[in-house]
């Protein structure tokens, strides 16, 4: 289908919403089937944080080549390509019957998924120009969320009902329809040469000072991501005693609070920008707005309703969204669309290497007591950090033509 128009460039960020909520109910179905899975194949603590940490460490090497392969063989390749063999590689989740096969399963799928986050950012520079570009990074944005949410509604159900293969055969399933969508749709882009195949000088990227501050950036907020995507389900069973089967509607509730600070993300600087600010003092105060909303985070563990703490959990996924967002917009600010995937690829290689360190961190936590306050204390002040980080490496932001 060969669509033209300003409104046809919408189907393609429909397209990569869906593309990155399958990213996401395909990485989350481990942490909610855990009790499950634990019970069956006998994991500790232990094997279950290593499993994480396998992940993080294919997907964070995989980003130091996904943002440049998307670079160098163009976006519509390179994005079909990764959905299809991270989609593969989640059903091969529901043939594993040891924790090595678990381990080969989650390291291709870490590897091939690592394709999401360049390919979202570089479309909405490709296909979108400044004014329309920060709402099309909102709305994908919220698919994470979508994804976390849709995830924790139907996962354990149909489980339950089929058995915890179908979880991974079913969603695994649907990544493979999207690609045979995505080969259907042609739309005229914007930038031209962001989609076809381009040289990049990558490591003129990787030393600049925007590149460091990007990569600060994604260090700190999606250590907070990842804390909350694998043990999210375990703190409200340790702390509430919530039984799997009740897990999903706090959980929800979590992430749908993260949908809307998505949308906000893209909403508020762009109206800034409209009401005569400029994108340096939109994006940073706006930024500044967010990182205050997750310091209310270090009271989870003083409350004794689950309700309450998904409400205080949700604020600060409410702004780690929000915040995400913007430093996406930041990266489209100043990079030119055709570099767009490489210079976020490097920072979200940072990112998530560095994400380890607080998965394990929490399986220490556990081990000698500590609970979960030691790691929401370090989940309420990344941000104002992030924020210094982008402000003394970046201290204006002044947009790409």
């Amino acid at each position: 289908m060969a669509l033209r128009g300003g409104a046809a460039r919408w189907i393609i960020v429909a397209m990569v919403f869906v593309a990155v909520m399958l990213n996401y109910v395909d990485r989350q179905i481990l942490a909610l089937l855990k009790p499950t899975l634990e019970a069956q194949f006998r994991w500790s603590n232990q094997d279950y944080a290593n499993l994480g940490t396998a992940f993080q460490v294919a997907t964070a090497f995989a980003f130091l080549g996904t943002g440049w392969f998307l670079d160098r063989v163009g976006l519509r390749l390179g994005f079909a390509l990764g959905v299809l063999v991270w989609s593969l590689a989640g059903m091969a989740h529901a043939f594993a019957a040891t924790v090595p096969a678990f381990f080969a399963a989650r390291i291709v799928l870490g590897i091939a998924e690592s394709v999401g986050t360049p390919a979202a950012v570089k479309t909405a520079a490709t296909y979108f120009n400044h004014k329309d570009r920060q709402i099309a990074l909102g709305i994908g944005n919220i698919a994470p969320n979508i994804g976390a949410i849709v995830t924790p509604l139907f996962i354990p159900a149909l489980a339950v009902a089929y058995g915890w293969q179908a979880a991974f055969l079913v969603a695994g399933g649907l990544g493979v329809v999207w690609v045979v969508i995505w080969f259907a749709i042609r739309i005229k882009p914007i930038a031209l040469d962001a989609v076809a195949p381009a040289p990049v000088p990558w490591l003129s990227i990787l030393r600049s000072r925007e590149t460091a501050a990007i990569a600060i950036a994604k260090v700190l907020s999606d250590q907070v991501w990842f804390f909350m995507l694998l043990w999210l389900p375990d703190l409200f069973h340790r702390l509430f005693d919530l039984p799997q089967g009740t897990l999903g509607l706090p959980i929800a509730l979590v992430y749908g609070m993260a949908a809307c600070g998505a949308l906000t993300g893209g909403y508020l600087p762009t109206r800034l920008i409209a009401h005569g600010w400029s994108v340096n003092r939109a994006r940073k105060l706006t930024m500044l707005g967010y990182a205050l909303l997750v310091l209310p985070v270090i009271f989870v563990q003083s409350v004794d309703n689950p309700w309450v703490a998904a409400l205080l959990l949700g604020l600060v996924l409410f702004a780690h969204q929000g915040f995400s967002t913007n430093v996406f917009g930041v990266t489209t600010d100043i990079t030119p669309a055709r570099a767009v995937g490489s210079r976020i690829g490097i920072a979200a290689f940072c990112g998530n290497l560095c994400s380890i360190g607080m998965i394990q961190f929490q399986v220490y936590a556990l081990s000698h007591g500590w609970g979960y306050a030691p790691a929401l204390a370090i989940c309420a002040g990344s941000y104002l950090v992030a924020l210094l980080a982008i402000h003394l490496l970046i201290p204006v932001i002044r947009p790409t033509p």
